[in-house]
C-alpha cells in the first residue's frame, strides 16, 4: 500500500463517495503474487485433499479465483471445522498459517472432523497488502445479510451450501486467522476515519498474540486451550495500563470478546458452538514471519485438540 491514504484532491472529513473511493483505488499497487504465493501451494495439496473453486472476484475473475480445501474422505456424520485465512488480505500469517496447517497437520485430524479451509478469502487484499477490498469495503465487517463485500458473500454461500446438501451435516467450530499490525494505526484506521468522516479511537498495538471470542458465547476453556498452545511458540499480548487489549477489557490472559455476529465478523457467521479469531503481531521485535505462521498453526491445533480431548 502507498505510504499515504488519500490521493491529492480527496477532501478529509468528507464521507467518501464514488469519486473518493476511485481516487483511493487508483493509489493501490500490487506488491506480491496471489498465484505464486498461494494458488500454487493450494494446487500442491490437491493429491491429499479435495480442492474446489467456490467463486472469484468480479474485480478480475481470472486473476482472483477463490478456493476451499476439504478432506477427501468427507463424512456428513462428522462435525465440520471451518478455518479461514486472509479475510483481511494484508494479514500474511493468516493465509500462510492456514496453508501450513493443511500441509503439516491437517491429516491427523481428519479421523475426527471434516475440515473446510479457505486459506485466502481476500486475494486482491493479499496482493495489494490491504485491509479493504477494491471498493473500500472491509470484508470482516460484511459477514451478515446486509454485507457488501463479495469476498464475504462468496464464503457465506459456500458455508451455507454444505448444510443444504445434507440433513446430518453440522458445524462444530470456526477458527479465523488474523493479525494486528502497526499499520492498523498508521494506515488503516486513518483510512477508515477518512472514508466515513468519523473520528476513530487509536490504541496501543499489543505486542503479542491474542484472541477475539464471542460475547454471546464465551467458551472460556476453549479460548484458554488455544492460548496455552500458542504460548509454546510465541508470547501472549499483555494488557495496557487499563487492563485492555485494543480498547477491550480482557476476560482472561490474551482473550477479549466482541459481539462477533452483530459486527459481521467472519468467525461469527458459521453456525457452530465454538468460534475464535486469532490475532498475531508480526511487527514484534520478538517475532519472525516463520514464528507467526507457527503461532497460527498452534492456535488451530490447540482448538482442535481441546475439542477432541473433551469429546464435544
Amino acid at each position: 500500500m502507498s505510504d499515504h491514504v488519500l490521493q491529492e484532491g480527496v477532501v478529509p472529513f468528507k464521507k467518501w463517495g464514488v469519486t473518493e473511493k476511485t481516487a483511493w483505488l487508483s493509489e493501490q499497487k500490487v506488491h506480491r503474487s496471489y498465484l505464486d504465493d498461494v494458488v500454487t501451494k493450494i494446487d500442491s495439496l490437491s493429491e491429499a485433499f479435495t480442492v474446489e473453486k467456490y467463486g472469484s472476484l468480479s474485480f478480475d475473475s481470472e486473476k482472483y479465483p477463490l478456493f476451499v480445501v476439504k478432506n477427501s474422505s468427507w463424512d456428513d456424520n462428522k462435525r465440520t471445522i471451518v478455518i479461514t485465512g486472509g479475510v483481511h488480505g494484508y494479514e500474511t500469517s493468516g493465509v500462510h498459517g492456514a496453508l501450513r496447517f493443511l500441509d503439516v497437520a491437517a491429516e491427523s485430524y481428519i479421523e475426527h472432523f471434516n475440515l473446510v479451509v479457505a486459506p485466502c478469502v481476500s486475494p486482491w487484499g493479499y496482493e495489494t497488502i490491504n485491509r479493504w477490498n477494491p471498493y473500500a469495503v472491509d470484508p470482516n465487517r460484511s459477514f451478515k445479510n446486509t454485507g457488501e463485500a463479495e469476498e464475504a458473500i462468496a464464503l457465506m454461500r459456500m458455508i451455507d451450501s454444505l448444510n443444504e446438501k445434507s440433513t446430518t451435516h453440522s458445524y462444530l467450530a470456526h477458527i479465523d486467522l488474523h493479525e494486528t499490525t502497526d499499520t492498523d494505526n498508521t494506515i488503516f484506521r486513518p483510512a477508515l476515519e477518512a472514508r466515513d468522516a468519523t473520528p476513530q479511537d487509536v490504541w496501543d498495538i499489543p505486542d503479542g498474540f491474542y484472541l477475539v471470542g464471542d460475547t454471546e458465547n464465551l467458551q472460556h476453556d476453549f479460548q484458554q486451550a488455544i492460548i496455552l498452545s500458542v504460548e509454546k511458540v510465541t508470547h501472549i499480548a499483555p494488557t495496557d495500563k487499563n487492563g485492555c487489549i485494543i480498547g477491550e477489557k480482557i476476560t482472561q490472559q490474551g482473550v477479549i470478546n466482541y459481539p462477533i455476529k452483530t459486527a459481521g465478523l467472519c468467525a461469527g457467521y458459521t453456525p457452530c458452538a465454538y468460534s475464535t479469531t486469532t490475532e498475531v503481531y508480526p511487527d514484534s521485535p520478538k517475532a519472525t514471519p516463520e514464528m507467526c505462521i507457527l503461532a497460527q498453526v498452534a492456535a488451530v491445533e490447540g482448538a482442535l485438540n481441546y475439542l477432541i480431548k473433551n469429546n464435544v
